[in-house]
C-alpha cells in the first residue's frame, strides 16, 4: 500500500488510549500522521505522547497566532489524504452534523475537502440514542465514512455496541478505503463481464425455534472477496449466511440461514464464470427439528440426531456446468496443508485457499492463507483480509484470462 497522509483528530473518550496504538500502527506501514488533539482528548491523553509516537507537531488549537497568520486550520485540512476522527464521541458526531466548528477539529472537518472516516466510541444507550442515530443517518448522507463500533463490555461497565474497534481493525478500513480507490481508478477491469459466485459466513442448522448449531464464521472474508470481485469489474452474486456485514456496493446479495439454503441459492445464481465458496457451512443438521423450545424440566438432556448436510463445494464441482474455476477454502486447526491438499482432491475444486484457524482468524481483520492448486502451494503472510482478496481476485482474473 503506498505511503499516505493522514489527519488524525482525537476526540474525548476513555477511547482516547487507543489513537496512540493506531498512531503507532499507522506509522509503520509508512503512513505520515499529524494529529489534531481535542480540549476532551486531552483529559486522556498528552499531545507530547501523540507527537513522540507521530513524529510530528501536535494541533491543538484554533488560536495559535502562528498558524493562523497563514490560515493553518485551513492547511492541515487540505494537506491530508484521508482525516480520520478517532474515537469520535456523541458530541464530537453531533457537531460534525450540525456544522458546528467551535474549535480546531470541527473547524477543519468543515473546510476539508478530502475524505472524512469517523470512528465512533460511547457509552452504548448514548449510541443507540435517536439523536445519535439521525446524527450519524446525516454524516452517511453528507459523504462521511462512519466506522460501526464493536460490541463488548463498556469502562462505565455496561455492555453493547458502542466500544472502539481495535487499532488493527481501523487501520484495515483505512486501507480499505485506500484499495477500493486504486481498484476504481484502474482503467482495465479484468473481470469485466465475468460473472462471479461468492458464498460468506456461516449456517445456522435450527434445533428448536430459539436453538441453533452454528460456528464463528464472521463473514468478512468472504465479503472482502465479493468487494474485491465487483471492484475488478465483475458481476458479484453473494450468498451470505446471517451475519451483520454491509453489503458492498454493486453486489446482488442473497441472505440465506441454513445449508439447505444456501445450496439452494447457489443453484439459482448459476452459470458462473467462477465460484468462490468461503462460506463455514455446517457439516452436519438435526435429523428432526422440534417446534417449541426444549425445556430442561422436559426429562433428561435431549439426544440430538443429526443428518448430514449437502456438500455445496462438492456438488457444485461434480456438475458438468460447473464453473470454469471452483474454489473452496479450508479453515483447519492443525496440519492444514496437508488437510488441503487432500480437500482439493476429495472435493474435485480448482483450488483450495487454506488457513490456521486455532487462534483469531474467525472474526479478526486479518489472515494468513496458503493458495493450494494443481501446480503446487503458495503460502501468504498474514495481511488484512481485504488485501488477501484483492490478491486472490487477481490470482482468478489471470486464470479466466488465461482460460
Amino acid at each position: 500500500m503506498p505511503s499516505k497522509r493522514i489527519l488524525l483528530i482525537v476526540g474525548g473518550g476513555i477511547a482516547a488510549y487507543k489513537a496512540c496504538e493506531l498512531i503507532r500502527l499507522m506509522a509503520r506501514s509508512g503512513h505520515e500522521v499529524t494529529c489534531v488533539l481535542t480540549a476532551g482528548g486531552a483529559q486522556f491523553v498528552t499531545a507530547m505522547t501523540l507527537a513522540a509516537l507521530s513524529g510530528n507537531r501536535v494541533h491543538t488549537s484554533l488560536w495559535d497566532a502562528g498558524e493562523e497568520a497563514e490560515i493553518g486550520h485551513i492547511q492541515l485540512s487540505r494537506a491530508a489524504d484521508l482525516v480520520v476522527v478517532c474515537p469520535a464521541s456523541a458530541d464530537l458526531l453531533a457537531k460534525m452534523a450540525a456544522g458546528i466548528c467551535d474549535d480546531l477539529a470541527t473547524t477543519l472537518l468543515l473546510a476539508t475537502d478530502k475524505r472524512v472516516l469517523a470512528v465512533p466510541a460511547m457509552n452504548v444507550r448514548m449510541w443507540q440514542h435517536a439523536a445519535t442515530r439521525r446524527n450519524v443517518a446525516r454524516l452517511d448522507g453528507d459523504g462521511v465514512i462512519v466506522m460501526p463500533p464493536d460490541e463488548g463490555p463498556m469502562a462505565c461497565g455496561e455492555f453493547g455496541p458502542g466500544r472502539l474497534p481495535e487499532p488493527a481493525q481501523i487501520l484495515a478500513r483505512i486501507e480499505e478505503l485506500w484499495a477500493s480507490d486504486h481498484d476504481a481508478a484502474r482503467e482495465d477491469r479484468p473481470l469485466a463481464g465475468r460473472h462471479l459466485l461468492v458464498t460468506a459466513g456461516p449456517t445456522y442448522e435450527r434445533i428448536d425455534p430459539v436453538r441453533y448449531l452454528a460456528n464463528r464464521s464472521s463473514g468478512k472474508q468472504g465479503f472482502a472477496i465479493a468487494a474485491a470481485a465487483a471492484a475488478a469489474g465483475a458481476r458479484v452474486t453473494l450468498v451470505a449466511g446471517p451475519v451483520g456485514l454491509t453489503t458492498p456496493p454493486g453486489i446482488e446479495r442473497i441472505d440465506v440461514e441454513s445449508a439447505d439454503e444456501m445450496a439452494r441459492a447457489v443453484d439459482g445464481a448459476l452459470p458462473a464464470d467462477c465460484a468462490v465458496m468461503v462460506a463455514a457451512v455446517a457439516d452436519w443438521r438435526l435429523a428432526e427439528t422440534s417446534g417449541r423450545k426444549l425445556k430442561k424440566d422436559d426429562g433428561p438432556p435431549p439426544t440430538l440426531d443429526l443428518a448430514e448436510n449437502p456438500d455445496i463445494l462438492a456438488d457444485l464441482a461434480g456438475r458438468a456446468d460447473r464453473p470454469r474455476l471452483v474454489i473452496g477454502f479450508a479453515a483447519e486447526t492443525h496440519d492444514v496443508l496437508d488437510h488441503a491438499i487432500a480437500k482439493r482432491a476429495r472435493k474435485n475444486a480448482d483450488w483450495i485457499v487454506a488457513n490456521d484457524v486455532s487462534g483469531d482468524v474467525m472474526g479478526g481483520e486479518v489472515n494468513a492463507v496458503h493458495l493450494v492448486r494443481a501446480k503446487g502451494v503458495e503460502s501468504w503472510p498474514p495481511m488484512p483480509k481485504s488485501e488477501v482478496a484483492r490478491r486472490l481476485v487477481d490470482a482468478i482474473a489471470r486464470e479466466l484470462a488465461d482460460g
